[in-house]
């Protein structure tokens, strides 16, 4: 659950393309902060009779120790199993009773629940008691946590251990933090899995999923008043309760390359390269984020003209930059042809790398990635599930919504010269880590 979910809200939040013009595409959000300190923003939406209803708790993989890595994660799944009023299993038997269902994803800096349902005032309602129910009074039954914990286990096995990708991720982040809580994996250490007690559990939910620690999002066929007044009916009698310690660890600058290699049976080698970057509100966060565009947006982007389709080194080549609180990475992906040496993709890498660094991107490719991130981010605005997402990410990860509405004004004044200044000041030799996996043969 957390990886596919995460990556998805992940690839919107890199999007921060805004509306233009603005005056035709910006919307009005409506904001109240209730007495516990919980932050509700409703935008009203009567094209359609849904309503997304989006809760962002800022607590994620960043903010466990040794011990208790994969906890958050734990709790997305837990969160789903049984209150005070509803039991297990029937916040989703209620939703879908009346055509609703939900989600939720985790990540190094957040964790969020999705409810997507029909409008009108009892259904809303309902959504209302049931969030609150699990905010209040989550149940701690054993045998439910021993059995979600297999659950956990399980989602590890296959996400990770058994899936190369997975596991040469996990070793690219060991590799590239030495200091920060963004070197452990967001689904956890299989040992802590195993070992949390229930202490631990529930430390880390009163804290973490205490009412002053949240931001609801509610999008769609609603009206401002009924979302305040209902959520001051059922979440401001929640006490607040004590906030997550604040992180305050700093990674220290990369002094050299560092390199980690995985050795497992597999068809093909997989190269990871990683380069540390701002976190999501650095005034070069614009710059990375076009820059990503520009290496690996398309059949026409860099990486995919000179790997995959001039030289045929690679089957694919991309690059990813996520929305992150503190310092994250700019991480490179490439998956080599059989009978092509990994190192040959390396060298390929850099070498388009330097070539930006040198002699920077073309005014085309600029006003082409400007264009193609401003139409990815529109289309994805339209719908309800998209605001709901975005309105939140910048309200937590920017600390405004409203930050959304000059995203476009920010991102146009990027210019070829901060493109190149970016490639220089980020993507040296020794601010980079390098996670390759290297096929061996089954043994039998």
């Amino acid at each position: 659950m957390y990886a596919g979910k995460f990556i998805t809200g992940a690839m919107l939040a890199a999007i921060p393309i805004l509306f233009q013009p603005l005056g035709a595409q910006s919307f009005e959000v409506k904001t109240h902060t209730l007495k516990n300190g919980m932050k509700i923003l409703v935008q009203e939406d009567h094209g359609i009779p849904n309503v997304a209803f989006y809760t962002f708790f800022k607590i994620g993989s960043r903010n466990e120790r040794p011990g208790t890595t994969g906890i958050s994660h734990f709790f997305e799944h837990m969160m789903f199993n049984g209150a005070k009023k509803y039991g297990p299993g029937e916040f989703d038997r209620v939703m879908e009773s009346f055509g609703g269902h939900n989600n939720a994803y985790t990540s190094n800096n957040v964790t969020v629940y999705q409810d997507w349902f029909p409008s009108g005032e009892v259904h809303l309602e309902k959504i209302f008691d049931m969030e609150a129910d699990r905010i209040r009074d989550l149940s701690f039954d054993s045998e439910v946590i021993e059995s979600e914990r297999g659950v956990v286990a399980n989602e590890r096995r296959m996400s990770v251990d058994n899936n190369n990708g997975g596991i040469l991720r996990e070793q690219l982040m060991a590799t590239a933090y030495i200091a920060h809580t963004y070197m452990w994996p967001i689904i956890g250490w299989m040992s802590d899995i195993q070992n949390w007690k229930m202490e631990d559990l529930k430390n880390h939910w009163r804290m973490g999923y205490a009412p002053n620690n949240a931001t609801v999002v509610v999008v769609g066929d609603v009206t401002a008043g009924d979302v305040i007044r209902l959520a001051e009916k059922y979440f401001e009698t929640i006490p607040a309760r004590d906030l997550p310690p604040p992180v305050t660890t700093v990674e220290p600058p990369q002094l050299g390359e560092r390199r980690t290699v995985v050795r497992k049976p597999a068809q093909l080698p997989i190269l990871l390269v990683a380069y540390h970057m701002p976190q999501a509100n650095h005034p070069d966060y614009y710059a990375l984020t076009l820059l990503d565009n520009i290496l690996s947006y398309g059949r026409s982007s860099r990486l995919y003209q000179r790997l995959v389709d001039r030289d045929q080194l690679a089957l694919s080549a991309g690059s990813y930059t996520g929305m992150d609180m503190d310092p994250g990475l700019f991480t490179f992906s490439v998956q080599p042809r059989v009978g092509i040496d990994v190192t040959d993709c390396e060298k390929a890498l850099y070498d388009e790398l330097s070539k930006i660094a040198a002699d920077s991107v073309t005014e085309a490719e600029l006003t082409k990635a400007k264009n193609q991130m401003l139409a990815d981010f529109y289309r994805d605005t339209q719908t309800i599930n998209g605001r709901g997402n975005t309105i939140g990410q910048y309200e937590v990860f920017f600390g405004d919504y409203k930050k959304l509405f000059k995203a476009n004004e920010e991102m146009n004044k990027v210019t070829i010269a901060d493109i190149q200044r970016v490639a220089r000041e980020y993507f040296g030799e020794n601010n980079r880590t390098v996670a390759t996996l290297i096929p061996e043969e089954t043994k039998k």
